[in-house]
Formats: C-alpha cells, structure tokens, sequence
C-alpha cells in the first residue's frame, strides 16, 4: 500500500504502520513490524478487551460496583466514574461527566484482579495475548498506558476487532456503541466536544471536531490514539483497521499528520 508509505515524511525517528481487512488479510505493511513500540493510551483498547472477555467469563459483570461511590465497571470503561485524570480521587458524581480517566483504568484493573483473583497482566497475557500469538506485546506498568507492542501484534488485534473470536459479536458491537450518551468532556489533545462520546473502553469517531481520524472516517469508527505517537483505528463502514506506531511524543506534528494519512489509506482501501 502506497499510503502507508506516507509515515516515511513524519518527523520522526521509527515509524511502522499497517492495515487489515475485517476478514482478517494484512492488506499492507510498512516499517520494522517486530520493532517494539510505547502504546500509551493505545493501551486501554487492550485493558478493555480483557475486561470484556472477563465480563463473558463471569468475573465481573458490567454493573459490578467499582472505583469509587456508586460507579460500576461500565463507568470505568466509559470513563464516566468521575475519577480526575491521573489522580484516584472523585471529581463528579458517576454518570455526570466524561472525565477522561486513565486513574479509571487502573480501578478497573484492580477490579478484575480482585475478582478474578488473578493479577491482571497474567489474566490479560493468558486471555487475549496468548490466544491471539500477540508473542511480543507486553505490560509494563499501568493497565492504562503502559503496554509495548508491535505493528504484527496489534494487526493481529485490529483483525479480532473485527471478527472476534474471544468475544461474541454481539459484546463488542454493543461496546462500540455509545456508552452514557449525551455527556461533553475534553478528548485529549483535541480540546472539548459536544458530546464527547465514548462506548465501553473504545473511542468513538462520531461527529468530533477535531479528531485525530480522517475527514472521510465514518462515524461508526472507533479506536484509540496514545501520547507516545501512536494509534489505532477500525472502521466498520470500511471493512478495515489500521494500525500505527511512532517514537515521538503525540503533538502538533500527530494532529497534522494522522487525519491526512487516514484519508489516504481508506482511498487506498477503497480503489
């Protein structure tokens, strides 16, 4: 794919990019795809999926109480627990706000070790990594931000957002659904939006502005960007996903990039 050649003209040291068809064809790849990269936020799509298949196994339920007063593991994965940013203290009552929570992560983690009785980097390695051969992804600190992948690994993961196979259909559809609609709140790096949607653990596209997706991105797109200089998205009206990886900080030069080279790679996919 000639697009994804686009991530050569990034100010950038090392980039890899790819994409993959909802039937699971790697339809593209360019860069180091074993070259292990800092996920960042990209990192709660991966904390997420381990929830919901631990919500399918009967660990958890999604109205099991956790985090703080009244919130529930559905407020967490939507990041509507009231949690401030990086701090575990309330900010607003659950349900209330869009409160972009990666302090929320780490509560849902800390949920599922309870319930499981599993540490959660085991119970996420034994649920999602192994069965998926994600050989060379990794947790390293927070559930929230602190996973390295590779470009391999993650086009393996893009293909099960797709077609899952560790969850039925039907949980993920439902978990890139709208989660608490209605409420605003502050996408980061994107400023504030009205609503700020989300479902449970995965952004929503919808009708943002800004957004770090491509103009011609639909708005059933859904995903995740990292402040480490990386992202992930799935566009179900495409038929596609596309990962990308970088070792540059998020900034100005992502919020610039990353939407043009969307549009390219769905022109491309589309042709």
């Amino acid at each position: 794919m000639e697009s994804l050649r686009l991530i050569d003209e990034w100010p950038v040291d090392n980039a890899a990019a790819g994409a993959v068809s909802a039937s699971g064809e790697v339809r593209g790849r360019h860069g180091d795809p074993a070259r292990p990269f800092r996920l960042a936020s990209v990192t709660k799509l991966l904390t997420a999926y381990a929830a919901h298949i631990a919500i399918e196994e009967g660990v958890v339920e999604l109205d099991t109480p956790a985090g703080p007063k009244g919130s529930t593991v559905a407020h967490l994965l939507a990041h509507t627990s009231g949690l401030a940013f990086d701090a575990h203290k309330a900010m607003a009552e659950p349900g209330t706000r869009r409160l972009y929570s990666n302090a929320g992560f780490e509560e849902l983690a800390d949920a599922l070790a309870e319930h499981s009785g599993i540490a959660f980097a085991e119970y996420q390695r034994e649920a999602l990594f192994e069965p998926l051969g994600m050989t060379s992804t990794r947790l390293e600190g927070s559930p929230a931000a602190g996973a390295v992948s590779t470009l391999d690994d993650l086009l393996r993961f893009a293909a099960e957002l797709q077609a899952p196979k560790l969850l039925a259909p039907e949980t993920l559809s439902a978990a890139t659904e709208i989660a608490f609609p209605g409420l605003n709140g502050v996408l980061p790096g994107f400023g504030h939006q009205k609503p700020n949607d989300w479902g449970l653990g995965f952004e929503l596209r919808d009708h943002k502005s800004p957004h770090w997706t491509g103009a011609n991105s639909s708005p059933r797109t859904f995903g995740h960007f990292g402040q480490s200089g990386t992202f992930l998205w799935v566009d179900p009206e495409a038929g596609h996903a596309c990962v990308a990886l970088a070792d540059r900080s998020f900034g100005p030069w992502a919020a610039q990039v990353w939407p043009p080279f969307t549009d390219a790679v769905l022109a491309e996919l589309s042709a």
